[in-house]
């Protein structure tokens, strides 16, 4: 099974200016979000895992009571919309405090490294520097939501289609070999 992280502030909604989606009314999801990531959750063979740094959630100047109606909102509308997530991983941590489970930290994706999953062929989906390091540290691709291209992203891009059309199309090439005792035969298809 490929696994597929996605950040959520940038890259399923759009980021605010003050970086904080605290109200329903700030929620505003990319164009064609919703769509694609269906598409994705139901005809590719990845599992959809959210995973987003909240700086300071569950302190004075970010109490959970503010962000949860927002992120269940969020949570809901993909929800509706036929899109399952595994499993949403929250960090709260500040970038000052360097603790292993913020972005680009692997704390709270170990136990995708422990079997069952294919990590050289899943990826990150992120809009910050942060989350193309995050695929780097778990030895997985990137995929990096932003109009500049990235050096170390498989893909660099704005549209929600294009990402869904690179792993549609990633997912068509397969590698077969047959060895007999007369034969040795390596077969590679695209």
């Amino acid at each position: 099974m490929n696994n597929d992280s996605l950040d959520r502030d940038g890259t399923i909604v759009s980021e605010t200016d003050d970086e904080m989606v605290d109200k329903i009314e700030k929620v505003r999801f990319l164009p064609e979000a919703l769509y694609y990531l269906r598409k994705i959750n139901d005809e590719l063979d990845y599992e959809l895992v959210m995973v987003t740094n909240q700086d300071g959630l569950g302190t004075e100047s970010w109490p959970v009571e503010q962000f949860q109606p927002a992120h269940d909102f969020i949570l809901d509308t993909l929800k509706s919309e036929g899109i399952h997530f595994e499993a949403i991983h929250v960090d709260e941590h500040f970038a000052h405090e360097n603790h292993p489970n913020r972005k680009p930290g692997i704390g709270m994706l170990t136990g995708y490294l422990e079997g069952g999953y294919d990590i050289s062929n899943s990826y990150v989906l992120g809009d910050r520097a942060t989350d193309v390091q995050l695929a780097d540290n778990l030895g997985c691709k990137a995929i990096h939501i932003w109009p500049e291209k990235t050096t170390h992203a498989e893909l660099t891009t704005e549209s929600w289609k294009e990402i869904y059309e690179f792993l549609r199309l990633s997912q068509r090439e397969i590698e077969v070999k047959r060895k007999t005792n007369e034969t040795d035969i390596s077969i590679k298809l695209n």
